[in-house]
């Protein structure tokens, strides 16, 4: 009966494993949207090329990956789309979002975009493009931490203090570039500048190059749901523009909230 047990413990442990390995596999794939070859796989996630070669043939089966044999490149599947999209339609504030973004999209000429905060960064879960030629590179799906980006700034700002100790201290405080607050005080005093005009700035805090202005959309409870903001090249999105554009996204902000039923809290 020991034997049984302990066989069946490893096939047990054997599969988890495998669907590890799938889904580390399925995440690289949507890191990037021009595909990879079967070797960068195998590179970036560590495995042998057999094994990531027979973990994508499962995958390709079941729709979850595809493969062009043109440039030998693979690709994320119909079927990773079809269940990812079910994430975003379960937050039912993502289609009411979507008209207030595409005006803050033509007014301000970058890109809108709607996040919430999942394991201590913001994921992007949908956005109107800039029509410039140049603009932002954040992509739905998309995460940042969330002490370097607009969106992840503006949540946490509306935090009480514990909450906010309690965030850096299980989530630290990643640098991403030079500009980077790694600096608990150099942080309090950003949100508190957040909280007293309404917007938060991530001003080439998580990528150089690329400045982000966001604002919290806040539920019937008065709590933060998720935020939204326009992100653009910092040529773009300059110095005599942030007030303005703090204001627009702001007053955004402020439309979804009521969309949705929700209430901002009393300061």
């Amino acid at each position: 009966m020991a034997k049984q047990d302990g066989t069946r413990e490893a096939r047990r442990a054997g599969t988890v494993q495998s669907v590890e390995r799938a889904l580390a596999i399925l995440e690289v794939l949507g890191e990037d949207e021009d595909g990879l070859r079967l070797t960068d796989l195998a590179t970036r996630t560590g495995l042998s090329a057999s094994t990531v070669h027979r973990l994508l043939t499962t995958l390709e089966l079941r729709r979850f990956v595809q493969f062009d044999p043109t440039g030998g490149m693979w690709h994320v599947g119909r079927a990773a789309f079809t269940v990812g999209s079910a994430f975003a339609r379960q937050r039912n504030f993502v289609a009411p979002a979507l008209p207030v973004l595409r005006r803050l999209r033509d007014q301000t000429r970058e890109t809108a975009n709607l996040g919430v905060i999942d394991e201590g960064e913001v994921v992007v879960l949908t956005q109107v493009e800039s029509r410039e030629i140049m603009r932002a590179i954040t992509r739905v799906g998309g995460r940042a931490p969330i002490i370097s980006s607009g969106m992840g700034k503006a949540i946490l700002a509306s935090y009480p203090e514990p909450d906010i100790d309690a965030v850096i201290k299980r989530f630290g405080m990643r640098k991403s570039t030079a500009r980077t607050i790694t600096d608990r005080k150099r942080l309090e005093a950003d949100l508190s500048a957040t909280r007293a005009r309404g917007y938060a700035i991530d001003d080439e805090e998580y990528v150089l190059g690329l400045r982000c202005v966001a604002a919290t959309v806040y539920d019937a409870n008065a709590e933060a749901l998720c935020a939204i903001s326009i992100s653009g090249l910092s040529a773009r999105v300059t110095d005599d523009r942030l007030e303005a554009l703090g204001r627009l996204v702001a007053g955004a902000a402020r439309e979804l909230t009521g969309l949705l039923g929700g209430s901002a809290p009393s300061r």
